[in-house]
């Protein structure tokens, strides 16, 4: 094989989705070798730049290559880094979608597995309280840098961590284990998300002043080590970002507690707002497939296209942002979204040129930071489209 072995080992210890995390969280370009003793052949996947472009199994090829890859629960893989600017870009769809879609279409049988099956939705009864549970797969990260890390702390097995509603403003990483983020409902827990090695507890917002409320409570799974942070890096590096960068960072953490809260209401609800009617579908203006832009006024609410029908993700307010954001690709807005907009409304385009720039030269740590905010706000808007759809 061509180019550096930069990942292998054994699928029953690494899965394929924890191995798409890993490339894409580093803008790996290569080929993945996967193998199976149940498997005649071996499944071929192409990255540029951490984003699967093409795949081959059999004369399957694309994303059909790489959905049926992921019914693969033991085996082996291995992953070359190398040029791959000569294969057809055959798959348009970003990382994190197709990493979801395929483990849905796994658990809801439109895969055939080669390991133990699993429920993708049930009821849990822990400590006399019912916990609603979707079989949610663990988000990794890469380890953060040891010059950030204060202290260790060690947390047996469904410890509680970080309790909702209480006041703190320390960022923790995971070292070793992992947990869940629940939020407290009507009927019991809900399950939000489940981090792993490399995710962070604690969000941007904890390194702004003023007073911070913690929105969900984080449990341990098992034993878990965490690495607690010195914030003080982090924040003279936040302090130091454009206004429009900071905006972007804000806007995020927004989005996120807004999905949390939506997803959890309709959970205890079961019922879906439609958007409000003094709002129109803005189709022009602010629909360009690459530009991202700032609201400066009115209200917008973006709403997912779905096979079965349209639902509102979340809303935006002023200084909220909406558009292609450069370092991360959530499949939303224009591509598979629209924005509704009130009749006030008004926004003004960011140059996300200058955007690019300034997240290069952020620290390893602050961009992994930002890395896992994104990957939950993706998390979380599948699962709020999980519960819309049952």
């Amino acid at each position: 094989m061509n180019g550096n072995c930069m990942l292998s080992g054994s699928l029953s210890f690494l899965t394929l989705a924890d191995i798409f995390q890993i490339i894409g969280r580093n803008n790996y370009s290569g080929v993945l070798h996967v193998r199976s003793s149940c498997a005649p052949r071996t499944g071929i996947i192409y990255f540029d730049k951490g984003d699967p472009v093409n795949a081959r199994y059999g004369n399957m090829t694309g994303t059909r290559a790489i959905y049926m890859l992921f019914g693969w629960t033991e085996g082996t893989y291995d992953f070359q880094e190398q040029e791959v600017s000569h294969i057809d870009h055959l798959i348009r769809q970003g990382r994190m979608k197709i990493v979801l879609d395929a483990l849905r279409m796994r658990d809801d049988g439109e895969i055939d597995k080669s390991g133990p099956l699993s429920s993708i939705h049930g009821e849990i009864e822990q400590e006399g309280e019912i916990e609603h549970n979707v079989e949610l797969p663990v988000i990794k990260g890469p380890l953060v840098d040891y010059l950030y890390v204060i202290k260790e702390e060690s947390y047996r097995d469904r410890t509680i961590i970080v309790e909702e509603g209480t006041h703190g403003k320390w960022i923790w990483t995971i070292y070793e284990g992992n947990v869940k983020i629940t939020r407290r409902t009507a009927t019991g827990n809900m399950v939000l998300a489940r981090l792993g090695e490399g995710c962070f507890i604690g969000t941007i917002r904890a390194l702004l002043f003023g007073e911070y409320e913690r929105n969900a409570t984080v449990t341990s799974e098992g034993d878990v080590r965490l690495c607690l942070l010195d914030d003080e890096p982090l924040h003279h590096e936040y302090a130091s970002l454009s206004m429009d960068f900071r905006s972007i960072l804000l806007s995020l953490d927004h989005q996120l507690r807004s999905i949390n809260d939506m997803t959890v209401r309709l959970s205890a609800e079961n019922n879906l707002n439609a958007s409000p009617k003094d709002k129109r579908m803005c189709i022009n203006k602010f629909q360009p497939q690459n530009d991202l832009y700032l609201i400066r006024r009115g209200e917008a609410d973006i709403i997912e296209k779905r096979p079965d029908g349209d639902f509102p993700i979340f809303s935006m307010k002023k200084d909220d942002v909406f558009g292609n954001i450069p370092f991360m690709d959530f499949g939303y807005e224009p591509r598979s979204a629209s924005v509704m907009v009130s009749k006030d409304f008004d926004a003004v385009r960011l140059d996300t040129g200058v955007i690019m720039e300034e997240y290069k030269n952020l620290s390893c740590t602050f961009r992994n930071l930002i890395s896992n905010l994104c990957t939950n706000l993706f998390m979380t808007t599948r699962l709020y489209g999980f519960y819309c759809q049952n």
